[in-house]
């Protein structure tokens, strides 16, 4: 896929306007100022002329802005400005949706607005934006027409059903997408009709037609480019740009000379980690073979392509499957649903040998084959067998040194079971495959400083080189915010573990009856979240306040919809609420953190981290523990003021700030450290809510 200069010869490029423009248009009295009526913020002038400066150097740079300061104009102004004059794509990762919705329903129109009004940047404002999905979002039409024809071979009559749906959508619908399609297609007709395979592309595909060719067409002509951290990283760990490229010393991160602004940054280190290992599921497993051939239904591609003895091999891999993932679930899962793997031997290879004859008789059908579609989509399969090879190899060699290795144990009834690894310290693939692209990448959040420092973030990073600067959000929290903390919860122990959850609930039980608005109760235990529930709900439903709760039927974007539009309801959440929830105004009022965020140190990857520092002669909860818990609660307490206007109250659950010495240092986080103490006895004349 090659971006908008495929010339990576050195031809000269125009040199970017961007730090010039980026003065005049975010100056007080400036373009934006005067020509769109918005309000002059300085943070948001700093950020813009810095990040414009390292676009123009191609040089790191890692900026934390506080909520208010505009961030998103602050980095796409400059950003697409800079990509039209030098004809290079802006890469724009976030972690969220909700910001992904943000940047293409409102931000980007708004950009086009400013350039439009303003004659110097007229130039820019026919600027063309595209959003990057995994192919395995897009219906391919081709694939669609084949199954239709090879429906006998590939499908039963009930299935048959929801490709008649599936082809009658494609008349219909604008962009081919999943998530468009309600209901959702089922999963294994989706497998066989999506482009996430060879047999679509430029080859076999009218581009005019396939929806992801034509999306393809649109990434390859766009000036910036939206996408998600999951999706860059897995991109990142295929090739990247290098892959793409003609020639091995190309720049850039996933196209030919792009540039990078990572948003949600914060939550880089997380994500890297989880993408640059290995994850092989039992659910998987049984998904490739059983598109294979099904011996169940006596449906799948080897039932045309193959015979007899290719549809045996598949029967003997998927028996040795279940024995193998079923002898991991009654041993190495059966007491606990993640367990670290230390030591090679585990399990014996079970499923090497016939996944291995598998992948051979593949090979030698598509050998048979003529060039054209079903000769490609057979070696595409051959390829898939042997990374399934290798990735049961690896991991049950415990192959890759400074690598974590352990199984789970997931799935609504705990039966799929999945081998997963990691790297312990991400920082030299994170150097090696962004920071070392020799373009520039941007990173901004909220909160990447540690007690005013960005440097820890960096070093986790492999930013070390990076410049760093901060500023903080231009909202009045003196005025507006109110923090309470309650003195006499009992401290987190096995021993008052009873004690502790009653307390909890009774404070919030107080707390959120008291305030008129929303409230969003914030766990970290699923276990605690669901017993207060179960008391509360029924109170809280009979106050006339709606209860809402995370890991029900709403998904998470769902959930806050529902809170901004009822205006006072409760909503329990845990770990993903912490982050990217944006509910503004008097829908959310108050943020209630019962617990502070500590991560479990029994996590494979935690207990390996901590491992490594103490190795090197650190403290990992210095290092690590503590550092991550006071991101994770920065960003919690951050989803209460969204906007000038909003006011309301952070109320504190947790009485280690009080007792423990590092609970200073979550205290020093609040944008208003000034706070009040609760006790049952005093919280009826000391908790005052904003009228």
């Amino acid at each position: 896929m090659i971006g908008l200069r495929d010339d990576t010869a050195s031809a000269p490029r125009p040199p970017s306007r961007a730090p010039e423009f980026a003065k005049k248009i975010f100056a007080e009295g400036g373009w934006l100022h005067d020509g769109l009526k918005l309000e002059h913020r300085p943070q948001q002038e700093s950020m813009a002329r810095a990040i414009a400066a390292a676009l123009a150097d191609d040089s790191p740079l890692l900026f934390e802005a506080g909520t208010g300061v505009g961030k998103s104009l602050a980095y796409l102004v400059p950003g697409i400005i800079h990509a039209v004059d030098q004809e290079r794509q802006l890469i724009v990762s976030t972690h969220t949706i909700s910001l992904q919705e943000q940047l293409e329903s409102k931000d980007l129109p708004l950009v086009r607005r400013l350039f439009k009004s303003t004659p110097s940047l007229a130039r820019y404002a026919d600027f063309r934006p595209a959003v990057l999905l995994g192919k395995g979002n897009y219906l391919c039409t081709t694939r669609l027409a084949q199954a239709l024809v090879d429906r006998a071979t590939l499908f039963t009559d009930a299935d048959y059903d929801e490709l008649q749906r599936l082809a009658a959508w494609a008349e219909t619908t604008d962009t081919g997408l999943r998530h468009d399609l309600r209901p959702p297609p089922r999963a294994e007709i989706w497998d066989a009709v999506n482009a996430d395979s060879s047999a679509c592309s430029r080859k076999h595909c009218d581009g005019e037609r396939c929806f992801y060719q034509r999306a393809r067409a649109r990434i390859r002509s766009a000036h910036v480019i939206i996408i998600n951290h999951a999706l860059l990283f897995a991109l990142i760990n295929s090739g990247g740009a290098k892959a793409t490229a003609a020639s091995a010393d190309v720049r850039g991160v996933l196209f030919p000379e792009d540039f990078l602004v990572l948003d949600e940054a914060h939550t880089v280190p997380e994500v890297a980690t989880a993408n640059f290992g290995l994850s092989l599921s039992s659910y998987g497993v049984d998904r490739a073979l059983k598109y294979l051939f099904n011996p169940r239904t006596k449906r799948g591609l080897l039932r045309k392509l193959g015979g007899p003895e290719a549809q045996q091999l598949v029967t003997d891999a998927l028996d040795a499957s279940t024995q193998f993932f079923g002898f991991l679930a009654d041993s190495l899962l059966a007491q606990r649903a993640i367990v670290r793997v230390r030591e090679p031997g585990v399990a014996e290879p079970t499923l090497d040998g016939p996944l291995g004859a598998l992948q051979r008789l593949v090979a030698k059908l598509a050998d048979k084959l003529d060039e054209g579609r079903p000769r490609d989509e057979l070696l595409e399969q051959k390829a898939r067998l042997t990374g399934l090879q290798a990735g049961l190899t690896e991991w049950l060699n415990v192959a890759s040194p400074g690598h974590v290795y352990w199984g789970e144990r997931g799935g609504r009834k705990q039966t799929i079971v999945t081998l997963r690894s990691a790297p312990i310290d991400v920082a030299p693939e994170l150097r090696r495959h962004l920071f070392g692209c020799g373009v520039s990448v941007v990173c901004t959040s909220a909160t990447l400083a540690m007690g005013g420092e960005i440097t820890p973030f960096a070093a986790r990073i492999g930013a070390d080189s990076a410049r760093a600067e901060v500023v903080h959000s231009p909202f009045d929290f003196e005025k507006n915010m109110r923090v309470y903390v309650a003195a006499d919860v009992p401290l987190p122990s096995p021993q008052e573990a009873k004690l502790s959850l009653d307390a909890l609930t009774d404070y919030i039980r107080f707390c959120a009856l008291r305030v008129s608005g929303g409230s969003l109760v914030l766990f970290t235990s699923y276990n605690d979240m669901r017993a207060i529930a179960t008391t509360l709900e029924p109170e809280f439903r009979a106050a006339g306040r709606p209860f809402l709760m995370q890991g029900a039927e709403l998904s998470r974007t769902e959930l806050a919809d529902q809170m901004r539009t009822l205006g006072n309801a409760v909503l329990f959440g845990t770990d993903s609420f912490w982050t990217g929830v944006d509910v503004p105004g008097d829908s959310l009022a108050q943020v209630i953190v019962t617990r502070l965020p500590f991560d479990p140190p029994t996590h494979p990857i935690t207990e390996a981290k901590c491992e490594h520092i103490r190795e090197s002669g650190g403290n990992p909860f210095n290092e690590l523990t503590l550092p991550d818990a006071l991101i994770k609660f920065r960003q919690g307490i951050g989803r209460l003021i969204r906007t000038q206007t909003d006011r309301g109250l952070i109320t504190l659950l947790d009485s280690r700030v009080l007792a423990k010495s590092y609970g200073r240092q979550f205290i020093d986080c609040l944008p208003q450290p000034e706070f009040t103490r609760l006790t049952r006895e005093t919280r009826a004349e000391r908790f005052h809510p904003f009228a």
